[in-house]
């Protein structure tokens, strides 16, 4: 074999390899890209949901007045429940640093509700040295949240789910956890892996193999417990260690 065949397979393998890299890249970035989109749109939501609660805020107290005045306290207690429980959905929902996680949690709050699901979110840490990107953070938080719910699908009433974001001295910590079916132990291990699902419809089986994807690319871990009363998946990320 001559040396100048050599040299071209060598430039055709060095290209080929140069393709390949640039359609790795392409998709990668492809997929920062949409979920950036994502989370700008979420945000937009959240800001247009809070420039309405600012506009109805005047006219929620112009009602309120009137029936103090004439003095039906009953009626007055009815009308303000659901206005109160909306508000506090907002606030607790905003209490990050970050806001594209801000506008998820809203969005996620109408999703739960819509499944007859109660949704409580405590937030005590800001996150504002978390190191994970935004939209990476996001992806985990939302497939949780979306397991979560389809869990809680399996229960006829009272379906409950929490999520609290907080902080130790070493990492952030992000527990969900729902009132929905026990994971067998023999399932824990397995149900991150690619394609699993104990679902028959098409399109499950990659949410919790994307959390485990991108907890493994920023260095977090994960940890399931799960009994007949609760199912907890907790995530955690180091904090970055200060020279």
């Amino acid at each position: 074999m001559n040396s100048g065949l050599i040299f071209c397979l060598v430039v055709g393998v060095v290209l080929m390899l140069c393709l390949i890299w640039v359609l790795m890249l392409y998709e990668k970035l492809k997929r920062h890209y949409e979920a950036l989109a994502e989370s700008f749109y979420r945000v937009q939501e959240l800001n247009t949901r809070l420039r309405e609660q600012r506009h109805d805020y005047l006219n929620h107290l112009q009602i309120v007045y009137g029936m103090m005045e004439l003095g039906e306290y009953e009626e007055l207690h009815d009308y303000l429940e659901p206005v109160y429980r909306d508000m506090m959905k907002v606030g607790r929902a905003i209490r990050t640093s970050i806001p594209a996680v801000n506008a998820l949690l809203m969005a996620k709050m109408g999703t739960a509700s819509a499944q007859d699901t109660d949704f409580y979110v405590e937030v005590k840490s800001n996150l504002k040295e978390l190191k994970v990107e935004p939209w990476e953070l996001c992806k985990v938080l939302s497939n949780l949240i979306d397991n979560a719910v389809t869990a809680l699908q399996e229960k006829e009433e009272n379906r409950r789910m929490t999520l609290e974001i907080n902080e130790e001295r070493d990492c952030y910590l992000f527990s969900i956890s729902n009132n929905g079916p026990r994971i067998p132990p023999e399932r824990r291990g397995i149900i991150f892996r690619q394609g699993f699902t104990t679902k028959r419809e098409e399109g499950h089986g990659m949410g919790l193999y994307i959390v485990s994807e991108i907890l493994k690319e920023n260095g977090g871990t994960i940890q399931v417990d799960s009994d007949e009363e609760e199912t907890v998946f907790t995530v955690r990320f180091a904090k970055e260690v200060k020279g």
